[in-house]
């Protein structure tokens, strides 16, 4: 029994201390942005100075940004936005292209007053983000990017390939079906199998983003954003025969996901790429090893501070 105490404790120290989804420092306000009929997204926006962008992907939302959020906002005006069919923005039926979803992020940040930002995502979040600094890349000035390639960049089709993304191909009618009511079923595979150690995903967190995703048309929006992949690599492509992306970027990969190979990655779309590999981490860096996260993306963004 002492043994089996010893390796249990073992476990739960290899799990970080952060629980639960964080909330924003009061001082932000939150405000729903129109983009177009019946559309807006969702942001939080908090602090003075600097501008930084930051962009979830799927299993998340804004949310997961709170604890980063809370230290960059003593020195910058952070700018947290829901993407189009996620969190509390608007739930359309189409439009989840990520060209146009970035040209919508673009609005948001035009109607802020930001005309320069550093660009923190993760996910989903890198597809929009590079489309965003794609299309604007003299108001990126760097770009974190976390866990996740380019559609129709670099090693791609290798990714299609890869039996853990059978969920590009799972969008429609039925399969909206299948999934309504088990949002929390569907989440947990992400959480269980993308990640170094399930439990570093808590429960509170999991029941937070499966009441998010079970609201109506977001699962539906959810999948259609990988349904748009395939419209997104065309995207790219375009994008990429213009040239490769100037500013400093941070590519940063889960030791037990992408790890250094996502620099690797990125480098096929940045010319000035640094990577980094955070120990004991898969995909959910900010869920499972949020401190090493934010050290690597603070040490990038603001190396004169110390950190």
């Amino acid at each position: 029994m002492r043994g089996m105490l010893l390796v249990l404790g073992a476990l739960l120290l290899a799990v970080p201390a952060a629980a639960a989804v964080k909330p924003f420092p009061a001082s932000f306000q939150t405000k729903d942005v129109k983009t177009g009929q019946g559309l807006f997204i969702h942001v939080r926006v908090g602090g003075h100075g600097p501008a930084v962008v930051m962009l979830h992907g799927f299993g998340d939302s804004g949310d997961m940004w709170a604890p980063l959020a809370a230290v960059m906002v003593k020195d910058h005006t952070v700018i947290v936005p829901d993407l189009r069919g996620f969190g509390l923005s608007a739930h359309p039926e189409s439009g989840f292209d990520k060209k146009g979803e970035a040209e919508e992020i673009a609005q948001v940040l035009k109607s802020l007053g930001i005309s320069k930002f550093d660009l923190v995502t993760h996910d989903i979040g890198n597809m929009v983000g590079y489309a965003l600094a794609a299309q604007h890349p003299a108001e990126v000035t760097r770009w974190v990017v976390m866990d996740a390639p380019l559609p129709g960049v670099g090693h791609w089709d290798d990714q299609l390939k890869n039996p853990k993304t059978w969920h590009f191909n799972f969008h429609g009618p039925d399969e909206e079906r299948l999934v309504a009511g088990r949002e929390r079923i569907f989440l947990d595979r992400f959480y269980n199998e993308l990640s170094a150690n399930p439990a570093g995903i808590d429960e509170a967190t999991r029941q937070h983003y499966a009441a998010l995703y079970a609201r109506p048309r977001a699962m539906h929006d959810a999948l259609e954003t990988f349904a748009a992949f395939p419209q997104d690599a065309k995207d790219n492509q375009a994008f990429l025969a213009k040239g490769k992306l100037p500013m400093p970027v941070l590519a940063i990969g889960g030791d037990h996901s992408y790890g250094m190979k996502l620099a690797t990655e990125i480098g096929f779309a940045a010319s000035n790429v640094k990577g980094v590999s955070i120990a004991n981490s898969g995909h959910w860096l900010m869920e499972e090893q949020p401190k090493a996260t934010m050290d690597a993306i603070l040490g990038f963004l603001e190396p004169a501070s110390g950190h």
